[in-house]
This record gives structure tokens, C-alpha cells and sequence, in this order.
């Protein structure tokens, strides 16, 4: 009767869930090496501690394993299939870390990004890069739009990221902190005040600007308001190399990202008239809409995104 609830045990539906697997791995080392000794060695463990283990997965097996005396040690016949069914074990775990690697590699499909005009973010390029050489399978569709496009397109399920600022953030979506832009004012060559500085935003008040349209964020509205900039309009667009473009041409001033601006200013191209920590700053975020269907690349590339911010100094989810 006591034979057959052993056995019962051991078949039966809970056994594997119960079953301390660190036994088996121990009794797979005990095997291979012949001897518990060699075997707590190699594991660089006490031999009393393997022998425990040995004992222990032969109770909740009900059978004897193996050997040891005078004569040496010696596995059973259930010893021996047990040892073989380890060896497979062992053999399959070797495999997880290339089987993983394979299915990264099958990883296919379309991730659908939607971004606001020329964002420069070390970060986000990082990421896109790592992205595409762990899963160049993917094929990454690029699109760009003023910041209500690309929300309006997240809630419609027509992306699967957006990357812009936010003026209000929607209860329904997620919003990951990319980094924080900083605006400047900028004049190109062929204006009078190239070259000069001012130490009182108000100074400017006077000056024809170059508006950038609905991609200015509320930062840079309130900011203009408030020191009266933009009563004097030279130009308009909605694209903002184009804006850069006419400020470099001299028509008029024009708020630039700094980043973006930076390479016109180390070519002699622009000049930024007030320095300083006074200016407005736009945070930038990379925007997911969580009620979407499961995609596995999305997910993946705001993982690395993740990844990649966190290593420059952090980044919020909010």
C-alpha cells in the first residue's frame, strides 16, 4: 500500500510543481563526476550538503540512485535513467541563450513611430540604432506631424509610438520623459544684432520675429507673451527648418531648439542673442497608448528606449 502511494506521488500532477529542481541539477553534477566528493568540488559546496541532497531527492522519488561504499560508487538502473533524463536537462538549458537569441532575430513585423520635426536626441538615435541591430527583421516606418496629429493618431491605433511635447496630457495614454529642449532666440549673419547679446529678454520686444507656428510649445508661447515678442511678425511656418531658414537669411529673429540650432552656430550661420538659463524649455516625450493591441516590437523599442535614457541620467513615466 505504501509502494503504491509513492508511486502515485511521484506521477502524480503536483510532482513537478513541488519538486526542488536545484536536485536534480545537483544530482545531474553527483552523476557525471561519480562521486559526491568531485561533485561539491566542482559546485564548490560542502559534501554534506550534496549528500543531503542526494538523500532528499531519493525520498520524494521512493527509490535509490545510487551506490557508495568500499567498492566505489555506482549508480542504480533508476539511477541511470534519471542521469540520462538530467543530461537532456542540462543539454536543453545550454540552448536557452541561442534559442532566446533566435527568436529576437524572428522578431518581424512593422513599428510605426510618429515624431515631431527635427527632435535632436542622442538618446532616441541610440535607441533606434541598438533597436534595428538586435531586431533588423522589423521594419521601422518614420512619419512626422505637429503634436495633435500624433496624439490623435495614437487613440486612433494608426502608430504605435509618438515622440512630441505634450500641452495636456490624456488620462488614456502613457507618457515616458525623452528629455527637456531648450529654446533660443536666434538671429542669422545678415542682421544687425548678430554677434551681440542681450541681457533683458524685453530688449527684443521691438524686434521682427519669425513664428514657428503649431508645433510652439506652451513654454515658448507663454514665454513670448510675456516679454511681448511676436507683436512684430517677419515670417511664419509651420516647418521649422524652414523658420531656420528664414532667420539664417536674416529676416527676422526665430526661437530654435538649442540642439538643433547648434550646428548653424558653430558654421557662423546663426547666432543665439540671450544666454543663460533664462529661456524656455519644452519637455519631450515618447507617448504609448496602452489600450492598444499587444505588439512585441513596440514594446521592445520602449524598452530600449528606457535603456537608453536611463543611462544618460533617467527617465519618467508618467
Amino acid at each position: 500500500m505504501g509502494r503504491k502511494q509513492s508511486d502515485q506521488a511521484v506521477r502524480g500532477p503536483q510532482f513537478a510543481r513541488n519538486l526542488d529542481w536545484n536536485l536534480l541539477k545537483f544530482f545531474h553534477e553527483i552523476a557525471d563526476a561519480r562521486s559526491v566528493t568531485k561533485a561539491a568540488q566542482e559546485l564548490n559546496r560542502k559534501q554534506p550538503a550534496l549528500s543531503l541532497a542526494l538523500r532528499r531527492l531519493e525520498e520524494r522519488l521512493g527509490v535509490t540512485l545510487c551506490h557508495r561504499g568500499p567498492t566505489g560508487f555506482e549508480l542504480t538502473e533508476e539511477g541511470r535513467i534519471l542521469a540520462e533524463r538530467c543530461r537532456e536537462f542540462a543539454g536543453a538549458i545550454r540552448e536557452i541563450p541561442a534559442k532566446l537569441s533566435d527568436v529576437k532575430s524572428e522578431i518581424r513585423g512593422h513599428l510605426r513611430v510618429m515624431l515631431v520635426s527635427n527632435l535632436v536626441a542622442p538618446a532616441l538615435d541610440e535607441a533606434i540604432a541598438a533597436f534595428h541591430a538586435k531586431y533588423p527583421a522589423v521594419e521601422l516606418i518614420v512619419e512626422v506631424a505637429a503634436w495633435t496629429e500624433v496624439v490623435n493618431s495614437l487613440i486612433q491605433h494608426r502608430i504605435d509610438v509618438g515622440i512630441s511635447p505634450s500641452r495636456v496630457k490624456r488620462a488614456e495614454l502613457a507618457y515616458l520623459h525623452l528629455f527637456t529642449e531648450i529654446h533660443r532666440p536666434y538671429c542669422g549673419r545678415p542682421h544687425r544684432l548678430f554677434g551681440g547679446s542681450v541681457a533683458d529678454p524685453g530688449d527684443l520686444a521691438r524686434e521682427a520675429f519669425v513664428l514657428t507656428g503649431a508645433d510652439e510649445g506652451d513654454e515658448l508661447t507663454q514665454f513670448r507673451l510675456e516679454h511681448g515678442f511676436g507683436r512684430n511678425i517677419a515670417g511664419m511656418s509651420d516647418h521649422l527648418e524652414e523658420a531656420k531658414r528664414l532667420a539664417i537669411l536674416g529676416v527676422g529673429l526665430c526661437f530654435l531648439p538649442e540642439g538643433y540650432a547648434q550646428t548653424d552656430v558653430e558654421a557662423g550661420r546663426l547666432w543665439p542673442l540671450i544666454a543663460g538659463a533664462d529661456v524656455p524649455r519644452n519637455d519631450i516625450f515618447i507617448v504609448t497608448d496602452p489600450q492598444s493591441p499587444a505588439h512585441i516590437a513596440r514594446d521592445l523599442f520602449i524598452a530600449e528606449i528606457v535603456e537608453q535614457t536611463q543611462a544618460d541620467g533617467g527617465s519618467a513615466l508618467i
